[in-house]
């Protein structure tokens, strides 16, 4: 696996960030804050901010941006980070494709839909610095990130989404079970890429974890998804036969 690829799964990965934007009170000083964050399909991530927060502020006065994302843990050095600089953009808020996956990842922020000092940023992503670990890291360009082959599937997304939550929810169990060995109570399909798919599965104890399926190889319509998905289906009943 290339380290291009091995960063964008990363990032495909995580919801958590840390958002480092220009003071527009202090000159020339950064400015960090806490921000979740849900990719598009072109995997650029979107941030929903208000009007009267500091960084949005700093936004509006200098759009330059750079966004910490990385796995919590005792060593956090030693774990996987990944730093993507780029300029924020405001965008639509009434995109419904895209407010349904924002939703479905982060449902908490529904009520901030209907407060009007709230919208929607992408961060148009330039350069990327991704350390996997100990003497394994590298500069990237964004051409190497972004993701310009989903058009299709993301038109089709919520379709697949709503057919896989509706008839193959017993499928999703099986994949929690096959390719990360957790015996989930309950599973909801929250989003798909050309890459592989996110699912929040309920646990033993009732909690949640957004747990994470990388496809074998690339996908870019409801097409291909469907044959990923049935093979990643043989594999797990073969599996337990």
């Amino acid at each position: 696996m290339s380290l291009a690829l091995e960063a964008r799964q990363f990032l495909r990965s995580t919801h958590n960030g840390l958002l480092s934007t220009l003071s527009s009170k202090f000159s020339g000083y950064p400015f960090g804050s806490v921000a979740p964050f849900v990719l598009d399909h072109n995997c650029q991530p979107i941030i929903l901010i208000s009007t009267i927060a500091e960084h949005t502020k700093n936004i509006i006065a200098n759009p330059k941006v750079s966004l910490l994302v990385f796995e919590a843990g005792d060593d956090l050095q030693a774990n996987a980070r990944l730093t993507l600089i780029g300029e924020a953009q405001m965008i639509d808020k009434s995109d419904a494709d895209l407010r349904a996956r924002y939703l479905r990842y982060l449902p908490q922020a529904t009520s901030y839909f209907d407060m009007h000092d709230f919208n929607f940023y992408r961060i148009n992503i330039t350069q990327v610095r991704y350390i996997a670990g100990f003497g394994k890291m590298s500069w990237m360009d964004a051409r190497e990130i972004i993701d310009t082959t989903s058009s299709e599937l993301a038109a089709q997304e919520s379709g697949i989404i709503e057919h896989m939550n509706v008839d193959h929810v017993e499928s999703m169990l099986a994949y929690c079970q096959h390719y990360h060995g957790i015996a989930a109570q309950g599973a909801q399909m929250l989003g798909m890429d050309s890459d592989g798919f996110d699912v929040n599965a309920t646990l033993k104890d009732q909690s949640t974890q957004i747990i994470r399926f990388n496809f074998d190889q690339p996908i870019s319509d409801a097409t291909s998804a469907r044959m990923a998905l049935v093979a990643m289906s043989k594999a797990a009943r073969h599996a337990h036969e």
